[in-house]
């Protein structure tokens, strides 16, 4: 018995190379993947269904199935048809109303949404809302923080500080300097309940101080190490004995570049003439209110999410034990904080951020 005589296909450039990105994408959906692969082995060479089967592991009633269909329909007939299933309730008008509303208004008697008070107000319900709420990432309950510098010189700092992390000197180290002041020593009032499966750990609220430590921190922004030092006070003698002992640490015959905020006590008399007798001490200051230009605070982050936090200190000298052991691990095995917005970009961003505070109508 002959075998049924089938249509060749024959594909465009275009047609082809779609094909081809389709069978080799990996977030391809498997079927479409497979569909592609089907029609790239029924082109060019007049080959029979039983064929193209046989090398892809598929009936070869499938096969002529997509075959047909591709060359009815082209690409489109690979694509999944829209399944039979109730009509949508909620239209693209409603999800526009909706989205418009939860970011325009607000309701009587508070000062945003949630889900039980607009979805009454929508006629919608509460699970709709917070499904396209999630599609949107809105979340109304939440609000952050954020203040703006005032600095006159915000845009020369801001090149001169993001270009040492760019761009760092040769022959030189650049250390991001600042304090940790007033570390407290904290112990909880009754004994912690640890973690168990399915509950986290619990701690009482209220907890009893035992003296408070003052972290003095350097941080490398080639390697990641950390030259830290503690003191009980936060003054200008003693940034400057920290200072001597950068100055220790350092090899004579690097030049060192400090980023730092413009505390009073990096900027007393006593500390410009230390200054002045280490001529290779290069200052260069960070906005007023824009800490988070200094690389060495989202190390201070790490300390604290991973030691300060949730530690309990009974004294001044455990605490400080334990800010101890932290350098001591992570300078062990340091790793670098990457910088990788330029100046242009951030200056760009805030412009951005400017523009929609003016435009928003508070």
């Amino acid at each position: 018995m002959r075998a049924a005589i089938t249509k060749p296909v024959v594909l465009s450039e275009q047609e082809r190379e779609t094909l081809e990105g389709w069978a080799r994408r990996a977030k391809t959906s498997q079927a479409l993947a497979m569909r592609a692969k089907l029609i790239l082995a029924c082109a060019g060479d007049h080959r029979p269904d039983t064929a193209v089967a046989r090398e892809l592991g598929v009936f070869r009633n499938t096969v002529g199935k997509w075959r047909s269909r591709f060359q009815e329909q082209r690409l489109e007939g690979l694509l999944d048809e829209p399944r039979p299933g109730a009509p949508r309730k909620i239209g693209d008008a409603d999800v526009e109303r909706l989205i418009a509303m939860t970011l325009e208004s607000k309701p009587k008697g508070a000062t945003h949404w949630s889900t039980r008070t607009i979805a009454k107000a929508t006629g919608m319900s509460q699970s709709a809302v917070s499904r396209i709420w999630r599609a949107f990432s809105l979340q109304p309950h939440r609000q952050e923080t954020f203040k703006l510098s005032k600095d006159p010189l915000f845009v020369e700092k801001v090149r001169d500080v993001v270009g040492l992390y760019m761009s760092p000197p040769t022959r030189a180290v650049v250390l991001c300097v600042d304090e940790k002041s007033q570390i407290q020593a904290l112990d909880r009032t009754q004994p912690l309940l640890p973690m168990v499966p399915g509950i986290a750990e619990r701690r009482s609220h209220d907890y009893v101080r035992h003296g408070t430590t003052s972290l003095f921190a350097a941080l490398d922004v080639a390697t990641g190490k950390v030259i830290g030092e503690l003191h009980r006070r936060h003054r200008a003698e003693d940034f400057r004995r920290f200072l001597d002992t950068i100055d220790e640490n350092v090899p004579a015959s690097l030049e060192v570049h400090l980023i730092l905020d413009n505390l009073s006590t990096h900027k007393t008399p006593a500390i410009k003439r230390w200054f002045a007798r280490h001529p290779r001490f290069h200052l260069h200051f960070t906005p007023t209110s824009a800490s988070w230009l200094n690389l060495v605070e989202r190390w201070f982050s790490l300390l604290t999410e991973r030691q300060l936090r949730r530690g309990v200190h009974r004294s001044t000298r455990e605490l400080e034990q334990a800010i101890k052991e932290f350098l001591a691990v992570h300078n062990a095995d340091p790793k670098p904080f990457i910088w990788t917005k330029t100046a242009d970009q951030i200056l760009d961003s805030l412009a951005r951020f400017c523009r929609r505070i003016s435009d928003s109508g508070h």
